[in-house]
């Protein structure tokens, strides 16, 4: 089951949509830079989230989704994180917005060294309406994690493709990469999958 588009998200839709329709899917920057400001617009207010699309799993982090482009050109996603819960460290390949609706997030950016060492960058913390973006080209590599051990936190994620069927990459502690499919909560799996 997909998410209706009440009118918050359904406008974030269409102004995200015209942007795609004006610019190439190279220009990230200009992307991220006038949809940063859709993004904080469409987490200001807490009041439109289903939720269906809110609900934590005990185990594990859950992904959501909200809405696919007809062309696959941005995928529209919450996360659902329970108390304390975590990603692994994880790329992307694509660009990406992450708005904060409830809770707190921290997020904790990596790169990898000459060497192929994976190297710990800057620690952000996100509060409710606070946007980050990601963009490979400047290194989009982090882990995420809910701030509180004791509540849930909400994310909306915006991402430059279908990111449920979009092929990434886990970096483990032994400096080995896994590929990975993340797949959505509320969308049947078609393929075996990992988990992220």
């Amino acid at each position: 089951m997909i998410a209706p588009h009440p009118e918050r998200l359904g406008r974030f839709i269409n102004q995200l949509s015209a942007i795609l329709d004006q610019l190439p899917a190279d220009q990230q920057g200009e992307i991220l830079s006038r949809s940063a400001p859709l993004m904080a617009e469409l987490v200001r207010e807490d009041d439109w989230l289903d939720a269906t699309f809110a609900e934590p799993h005990p185990q594990h982090y859950q992904q959501y989704l909200l809405y696919l482009d007809p062309e696959a050109r941005f995928s529209v996603v919450s996360f659902v994180w329970g108390p304390g819960q975590e990603t692994p460290i994880h790329d992307h390949g694509v660009w990406g917005l992450i708005g904060i609706l409830r809770g707190a997030e921290q997020s904790r950016s990596f790169s990898v060294d000459n060497s192929g060492q994976l190297v710990a960058g800057d620690c952000v913390e996100l509060r409710p309406g606070e946007v980050e973006t990601l963009s490979p080209l400047d290194g989009d590599i982090h882990q995420v994690r809910n701030l509180f051990s004791d509540r849930v936190s909400v994310s909306i994620h915006v991402y430059g493709a279908d990111i449920g069927k979009t092929e990434r990459r886990v970096f483990l502690a032994d400096g080995s990469e896994k590929l990975f499919i993340s797949g959505y909560a509320n969308v049947p799996v078609t393929q075996p999958r990992s988990r992220h």
